[in-house]
């Protein structure tokens, strides 16, 4: 359902979240290679996102990312809707074409509720909850 960059930019942003402090920000290299993601593409990606103000980015030896509000006030539909915009809930599921109310695909009625479920999910769950569910279980959960 999610793109590739979405996911990424969610696993990014709990990684920074868990291991970066206001004195201490993480660099790309750490997280590429912790969560096994392309440094380059991973690179445009947190780009991205520090132009949104979701990441502070520090050049330099000591630089690195670290997040640029509380992750409690980053819900994961903001994060989606920076990089892939909603299309990944809007889009119809078998057509090519948009799928409305009004023109519904043999799917839409069907998939409506779940969506609209979905979205509540994404709005409403943060960085800072993942992190916690990281946090409280370390071994089980990955990011």
């Amino acid at each position: 359902m999610l793109s590739n960059t979405s996911k990424y930019a969610i696993r990014a942003l709990i990684y920074i979240s868990l291991f970066s402090t206001e004195s201490k920000k993480v660099g790309i290299k750490e997280i590429s290679g912790k969560l096994d993601l392309p440094t380059p593409f991973l690179g445009k990606i947190l780009q991205v996102l520090a132009r949104q103000k979701l990441l502070n980015s520090t050049k330099g030896p000591n630089g690195g990312f670290a997040l640029g509000k509380p992750a409690i006030e980053i819900p994961l539909m903001e994060i989606i809707e920076i990089i892939d915009k909603t299309d990944s809930f809007d889009d119809c599921v078998i057509r090519t074409t948009p799928c409305t109310h009004e023109a519904p695909c043999s799917m839409h009625n069907k998939i409506s509720p779940l969506r609209r479920e979905m979205k509540a999910l994404f709005t409403t769950q943060t960085i800072a909850d993942l992190a916690d569910e990281f946090r409280q279980d370390k071994d089980r959960v990955k990011i």
